[in-house]
């Protein structure tokens, strides 16, 4: 057994407690004990009950642009997770961007850079809204990461699961927290309005029947990630993945989950020996672009390959790896069922406009 699986197992006695002050929680929500406050706009949370990465930011870049092709001004609010600053702060109008990445944080700075809509960051989510909705009244609100965020209401509840989850061999990781990856309970499934299982690189699987029991009490979209292709950090230029076949590149991210990052690696046939991983929304540092660096010459390496996100803070460095090739996997949500979802999200909106009058 790993070491970090023993830890695992050390951590159960605590699930109890943990359990308990979720149900406490979600039981003074559910009774109105503790009250929801709604704001002037259709509101789509995009969350998740577990850990780690199910790509909830690519979704809310999917959905966000959705909105827009359906003519409607949005805007987007985050808590901003990983970021040094504290309170409200708008990232950007829509057209210029005015915060670093490290008071923004790197998920929020990559959506804006796709979506280019008003955009802030703020624990609060009701405050943020109503500061962002003010400065910026929009038709639609896509909170990113807002599942467990209760107090404030939203009109589309979306609920994402890697398929992973349900389909590695470890059940450790599928126990609530401390030991496993659950924030809640999975039977809390019931408060979304409709579930994304993300495959992202991997084929897609049949989830369980105990899983899929729960899940299809409520419509079920099946995503995964399509390769745009590889981008110049510093320019945006294009290049396709076959400029960088049978080339030694150093792999270099800061993500929750780097297996689908080096899976997509493996698919184009790109060596993935040389990697250096850090802990997600890692924030370099001079320490850290030292260390790439150090293996990229040590390794004789042709390239660096990093991902979107972690694109946004390396950026910072164009100095300091000046002399070095970054490129960056530009990758994209889809949906095997997008018509469908498209008509299930106009159907919601009809319903919000059909309760404002």
């Amino acid at each position: 057994m790993r070491t970090l699986d023993v830890l695992r197992v050390l951590l159960i006695p605590l699930i109890p407690l943990y359990a308990l002050g979720v149900s406490i929680r979600n039981y003074l929500f559910n009774h109105g004990i503790i009250k929801t406050k709604a704001v002037n706009s259709f509101v789509v949370s995009v969350g998740n009950l577990t850990t780690g990465g199910s790509g909830k930011s690519p979704f809310t870049i999917m959905v966000t642009k959705m909105l827009k092709n359906m003519g409607l001004t949005v805007a987007v609010l985050s808590r901003g997770y990983g970021r040094d600053s504290e309170g409200y702060l708008l990232v950007s109008d829509g057209k210029q961007v005015y915060a670093k990445v490290e008071d923004a944080g790197d998920e929020m700075l990559q959506t804006v850079y796709n979506c280019e809509v008003p955009a802030a960051v703020c624990e609060d989510r009701i405050i943020g809204a109503e500061e962002l909705l003010g400065d910026f009244p929009s038709d639609a609100l896509v909170l990113d990461d807002a599942y467990q965020h209760r107090y404030i209401h939203r009109d589309l509840n979306i609920a994402i699961f890697d398929q992973r989850f349900f389909t590695r061999l470890n059940g450790l990781r599928r126990l609530l927290l401390p030991t496993g990856d659950l924030r809640e309970p999975i039977a809390e499934v019931k408060r979304a309005d409709c579930v994304i299982v993300n495959r992202k690189f991997s084929p897609k699987v049949e989830v369980k029947e105990k899983y899929m029991k729960l899940l299809k009490i409520k419509p079920v979209f099946n995503a995964c990630y399509k390769t745009v292709g590889f981008l110049d950090v510093r320019n945006n230029q294009f290049f396709p993945a076959e400029e960088f076949q049978g080339q030694r590149s150093l792999l270099v991210c800061g993500i929750a989950n780097p297996h689908s990052f080096i899976t997509a690696m493996e698919s184009f046939n790109i060596s993935t020996d040389e990697q250096l991983i850090f802990a997600d929304h890692k924030l370099y540092t001079n320490e850290e672009v030292q260390a790439i660096r150090k293996v990229f010459y040590d390794k004789n390496c042709y390239s660096v390959i990093t991902t979107e996100k972690d694109s946004v803070k390396l950026s910072q460095f164009s100095k300091e790896l000046d002399d070095i090739d970054i490129y960056y996997l530009k990758i994209e949500m889809q949906l095997d069922e997008e018509e469908e979802f498209k008509s299930y999200l106009d159907g919601k909106l009809q319903e919000h406009k059909n309760k404002k009058n």
